[in-house]
């Protein structure tokens, strides 16, 4: 798994477009999911919300009907408030206790037709006091008459007030442990419209509270209860033990309120606030939901998704792992099978049964490579039979058999009269007849045998020139054995002989050594003189003429073969006469082709030279195998 990371193979390639393709498809059918289902439950919420604080609204204004109604029966009693009126002149009497009992029990019959009211206070203009209440009745504070509530009450034309929560009794000092739902109103004769008393009812808070926990949504939600001046009527916050700290009310200014019977939802904040009026006593209820609480209804949802998620790939990467190597298998055997036709096996073939495109590509492959198979196989005896018919077109200009019999017979006639200057000579030229009329094996001969070619021809040219040439060797004896073509050297001494060093008028040195190149794994045999070299012009036909073909058209000796001019490294035709051109010798075209041949294009001759310097040609050769044991002699000449 690691090789596939690290390579670019069709391999990693498609499993990483099969994974990121499922897995893009995934997350983000994910997301949409998870957007989705949090917009629902976001909505649901906000619609229970609006819901849950209109019935709550709406209970609230039924019951504020209700104790509304209970102070309109009140004040609507004509006896009650005939009786409050008299009472307020009459002196202790009999019939002012009668009285008395008469108010308390107009007012009892109230408090028994509710089940919620826990107590009832009438107090007339003249400050008598009239109590119907569970407990402690009769108690009454005797500084209510500079009570807050009670200026309210006075002041307040009849209307309905509504006090709210309280924490205990307004009137009753013995009552102040026990919450309390107040309100009250101003007692008028309905005859004369003149206020003659008010109305305070305690009532138990606990279905107001029910009605606002109805809003609660989460066990952090809290509902308020709030009035004009954003005071609080009312709240769900919980009791706070001796000791501890009052939790801290929100501010609401600047919040939200509804009009008329609107609902608002505000969700721009870290809460959840909703807001709806209570008509009845001009209230705004606030709902207030921690974000926290709703999302946290979500982590189901999304422990579930990730769990989905992370299934899913798992999966993914088992598919696109097992779709990737069914694709990538076949190729793979296609480039391994491509890799044995370039080393040169044409005989193998590939057998996959995988997806048709992959099995016609497969089939495609097998074919090429036997019509390429059948291809080189008749290449290859064109090519040998083309280089069968060059190398005797080649050794034709070259087969002087017939000669070094009859200079064999002159080298015995010179011995027998003593005449060793010219037996050696002749001797020398009887060699190298004898050696140039061998072609067997395709004309293949070694380094070490072309050396000794030349030095038979050496002995001759010092002879001539009477010792104004000095020859050079120096051969690494690794290379001795080293293949190449016959009749190499010869053509490329002769022509240093002939064109550089002879025209001189004094002493020529002609060196002869090798070169290694490691890096290429090439052999170069130097042959450089110090003659006359030869201009930029000739030497470009040299090497032009060294492109061209050997062999024209019809098979026979090109003219391509020497190219005219005096330059070092140039072969002169030395036939019978200077004007006859009917028979070439052997030229550097000629070798370097014959080279090229055995060895490869790559491979022949590399000329240089500069005009009154010298010529310098190499012969480059690829590098042979080195021997398990080196010969035992080497070749070190000097002349």
């Amino acid at each position: 798994m690691l090789r596939i990371w690290r390579s670019h193979s069709i391999h990693r390639r498609l499993f990483l477009l099969f994974l990121i393709s499922m897995l893009t498809l995934l997350l983000l059918t994910s997301v949409l999911y998870y957007q989705k289902t949090t917009q629902i439950i976001h909505t649901k919420i906000s619609d229970m919300a609006e819901k849950n604080i209109s019935q709550t609204v709406g209970l609230f204004d039924l019951m504020l009907e209700g104790y509304d109604s209970v102070t309109k029966s009140l004040n609507g009693n004509y006896e009650l408030l005939r009786l409050l009126e008299e009472r307020d002149g009459e002196e202790d009497s009999v019939l002012s206790v009668i009285n008395e009992r008469t108010i308390t029990n107009m007012i009892g019959a109230v408090y028994y037709s509710r089940d919620d009211i826990i107590g009832i206070h009438v107090i007339s203009n003249s400050g008598k006091v009239y109590n119907y209440e569970r407990r402690f009745a009769g108690i009454v504070d005797i500084n209510y008459n500079s009570a807050d509530w009670y200026h309210r009450l006075v002041d307040s034309n009849g209307q309905m007030v509504w006090y709210g929560l309280s924490q205990g009794s307004l009137i009753n000092s013995f009552l102040r442990q026990d919450p309390v739902f107040v309100f009250g109103r101003q007692l008028y004769d309905l005859t004369n419209y003149k206020p003659i008393g008010v109305i305070l009812i305690e009532t138990d808070p606990r279905p107001i509270m029910n009605a606002l926990s109805n809003v609660s949504i989460s066990p952090n939600s809290r509902v308020y209860i709030v009035d004009r001046e954003n005071n609080i009527i009312a709240s769900t916050e919980p009791e706070v033990a001796a000791g501890e700290a009052l939790p801290e009310s929100p501010s609401f200014e600047g919040l939200p309120r509804p009009k008329n019977n609107e609902i608002v939802i505000d969700n721009t904040t870290d809460q959840l606030i909703v807001a709806a009026n209570a008509a009845m006593a001009e209230w705004t209820v606030f709902g207030f939901t921690p974000k926290a609480d709703i999302n946290a209804e979500l982590a189901q949802t999304r422990l579930y998704l990730i769990v989905v998620i992370a299934a899913v790939f798992i999966l993914a990467t088992l598919l696109a792992s097992l779709i990737s190597r069914n694709i990538a298998k076949p190729l793979k055997l296609l480039i391994r099978e491509m890799k044995q036709v370039e080393l040169g096996n044409f005989r193998g073939a590939v057998n996959v049964n995988s997806f048709d495109e992959i099995n016609s590509l497969v089939s495609s492959f097998n074919r090429m490579v036997l019509r390429m198979d059948e291809l080189i196989d008749r290449i290859t005896l064109s090519s040998i039979s083309e280089k069968n018919a060059e190398l005797q077109a080649l050794q034709s200009q070259v087969n002087p058999h017939f000669l070094y019999n009859t200079l064999d017979m002159i080298y015995w006639m010179l011995d027998e009269r003593e005449n060793d200057r010219l037996g050696r000579v002749i001797l020398s030229l009887s060699h190298m007849f004898r050696y140039s009329s061998h072609w067997e094996e395709a004309s293949k001969t070694t380094l070490s045998q072309e050396l000794d070619q030349m030095k038979h021809y050496m002995n001759i040219i010092e002879s001539r020139l009477d010792g104004r040439i000095q020859t050079e060797i120096a051969i690494d004896p690794r290379w001795l054995e080293a293949p190449m073509p016959k009749m190499t050297l010869q053509p490329i001494i002769e022509n240093a002989v002939k064109s550089g060093i002879e025209p001189l008028g004094h002493m020529g040195v002609l060196r002869v050594y090798s070169e290694v190149d490691e890096k290429a794994q090439e052999l170069r045999i130097v042959i450089a003189d110090n003659g006359i070299g030869m201009s930029e012009d000739t030497l470009a036909q040299i090497r032009t003429s060294m492109m061209e073909p050997v062999f024209g058209s019809a098979g026979a000796p090109g003219n391509s073969v020497n190219a005219a001019g005096n330059g070092g490294g140039l072969i002169q035709d030395r036939a019978s006469g200077a004007g006859e051109r009917s028979r070439r010798g052997i030229g550097l075209p000629n070798v370097h082709h014959r080279l090229a041949l055995m060895f490869g294009d790559n491979y022949g001759l590399r000329i240089d030279s500069k005009h009154g310097e010298g010529t310098t040609v190499v012969i480059v050769m690829p590098m042979p195998i080195m021997p398990q044991t080196p010969p035992p002699s080497s070749q070190q000449l000097g002349g």
